[in-house]
């Protein structure tokens, strides 16, 4: 999940009596108490985010010349621009207690881990914004004539390795003792990818290419149809395919546009076959990560902001039909009251269905755009193990820990970017793209939320038991987050949206500005960050000021 920062989480919805619950049938080491709940986002608070304004303000209105409503990797990157170009008159108001979105952080018995969005690849030519932030937090810099970035921050080797066929294999394209038409049709796949690359621009961000006819086929199509019409039907090729598109957009082939599995592998380091490509740039494959994930980035964006940004803040009603500027009420959760706030300009960095129900009169275009998207619901635990766990044949321990079969996308280890020599308590982190299982997103939302933490509980520790039977016995306690909508779904029809494109290029003189990577169409932190970035220097320009 491709983009939170540490905190103490105070909401822990615990079940039963302390939720703790006595394993059985534990097959190394005798049955234990494991702890836990459910942490992060709060559900009340997002329910009441999507209800209409129905009290009444209190005090005396506050005015900025800005407001900037969600603080989450989007408004963070709106408010840096606005602090760099140098308007310091704006507020930012965020639903939960800490900013950063699906890109917080969290920790177990003192174990940092994520609570969503894991890592940042290294971004490519195209994605000038967040390239001038890895500058700017001194992860980037320029020696004799070429970028490096600082290894302290790049994840730590082996990356990642798959559970198949009984072992550990390096790497997540199941190779170990795959067949001769297998390989054949990996590579079919590959060259198909070069054809597209050279065909057309798949950028990050993609606003930085143009809509070329090809691109307006491929978004047309799911991505399972392109396959079948390519006669691309292995089984071992279809599973790899289907787990990255779970992994970057929270469904499957069957549901995201054949745009988007294409954009996956053409917008950054193409598909190889391992052993087939001598001049392939491994640093490009490279990813920053942290033990709490993302959460490290969104930790240095909110630091600068201080008493700019308002946590706690419930978003309910944004009015941009005054003369004199734009009115925002806001429940604030700490003191159970409303606030009204006046300001010159408001940028809209909610998702965009939360933001075409508290806009006041939504534009066509924008109830358009909400319609259009569909959103993915996960499930992110942490699981604290008090000792290392033991490890079937093959490949060694890794960042990320994938089980081929498993609807599940497996997890990484917050103590892999460690430099430890010997292994020991750590903190596991395992996602779950439910649209895996269930493809209907509101019944998947409703089995999100519905079903107790114990539930949870049993489907991590059965979909980790298979390689690793004495996780029974070492878990302590699982934490988990439940993301109702946690990103947005690249399906046909999205990417050449003509009513996504049209929010991004607002007429000249409007007051509002949006930003979000729904306005993409999917949601990894690049996105994000140009679209906050795009809306703060819209603001800031001139003809605004």
């Amino acid at each position: 999940m491709g983009t939170g920062h540490a905190l103490t989480l105070s909401r822990r919805h615990l079940l039963g009596a302390g939720a703790a619950f006595a394993l059985s049938g534990c097959r190394d080491g005798p049955p234990h108490a494991v702890e836990g709940g459910f942490v992060g986002p709060s559900v009340e608070r997002g329910h009441r985010l999507r209800q209409q304004a129905v009290d009444t303000p209190r005090g005396r209105p506050r005015k900025v010349h800005t407001l900037i409503a969600g603080g989450g990797v989007a408004g963070l990157a709106a408010a840096r621009a606005l602090r760099l170009a140098g308007i310091d008159d704006f507020a930012l108001l965020e639903l939960e207690e800490t900013a950063g979105g699906n890109s917080r952080g969290s920790a177990v018995h003192g174990f940092k881990c994520p609570l969503g969005a894991h890592y940042l690849p290294l971004p490519g030519d195209d994605a000038t914004e967040v390239q001038d932030l890895l500058e700017e937090l001194g992860l980037r810099q320029r020696i004799a004539g070429r970028w490096q970035y600082d290894e302290r921050h790049l994840c730590h080797s082996p990356q990642e390795r798959l559970f198949y066929r009984g072992e550990w294999q390096e790497g997540l394209l199941p190779m170990h003792g795959v067949s001769v038409a297998t390989l054949r049709e990996y590579r079919r796949f590959a060259s198909a990818v070069q054809t597209l690359q050279k065909a057309a621009r798949f950028t990050i961000p993609t606003s930085k290419a143009p809509l070329a006819p090809m691109l307006q086929a491929l978004d047309a199509i799911v991505f399972e149809s392109w396959l079948n019409e390519q006669g691309l039907v292995d089984a071992d090729l279809r599973w790899f395919l289907d787990y990255c598109c779970r992994d970057d957009f929270g469904a499957g082939i069957a549901q995201v546009s054949a745009w988007a599995g294409i954009h996956y592998f053409a917008s950054r380091h193409g598909f190889s076959v391992p052993g087939d490509d001598s001049s392939h740039d491994a640093q490009h494959d490279g990813v920053l990560t942290w033990p709490q994930g993302n959460g490290w980035l969104t930790d240095r964006l909110a630091a600068p902001l201080q008493g700019r940004l308002h946590t706690g803040r419930v978003v309910q009603r944004i009015d941009a039909s005054g003369r004199s500027g734009v009115t925002v009420d806001a429940f604030n959760a700490n003191t159970q009251s409303v606030e009204r706030w006046h300001a010159a300009h408001c940028i809209v960095a909610l998702p965009l269905f939360i933001a075409a129900r508290v806009v006041q009169d939504p534009s066509a275009v924008l109830t358009a755009a909400a319609a259009q998207l569909h959103y993915a619901p996960w499930l992110v635990s942490n699981i604290h193990v008090d000792a290392a766990l033991a490890d079937r044949p093959g490949a060694p321990p890794s960042w990320d820990n994938v089980i081929y079969g498993s609807s599940a996308l497996g997890y990484v280890d917050a103590m892999h970017q460690s430099l430890r020599s010997v292994p020991g308590p750590t903190v596991l982190t395992h996602y779950h793209a439910l649209l895996a299982t269930e493809p209907d997103p509101a019944t998947a939302r409703r089995t999100l939320l519905e079903k107790p933490w114990s539930h949870w509980r049993d489907f991590v520790l059965t979909d980790l038991g298979v390689p690793h039977p004495d996780l029974h016995a070492k878990a302590t306690r699982i934490d988990v987050t439940r993301w109702a909508h946690a990103m947005s779904t690249p399906v046909p029809g999205v990417r050449c949206s003509a009513a996504l494109a049209a929010l991004q290029n607002p007429p000249a003189g409007t007051r509002l500005q949006f930003a979000h990577s729904d306005l993409s169409g999917y949601s990894i932190f690049e996105e994000a960050f140009a679209q906050g970035h795009r809306a703060g220097l819209a603001v800031a320009a001139p003809s605004h000021t």
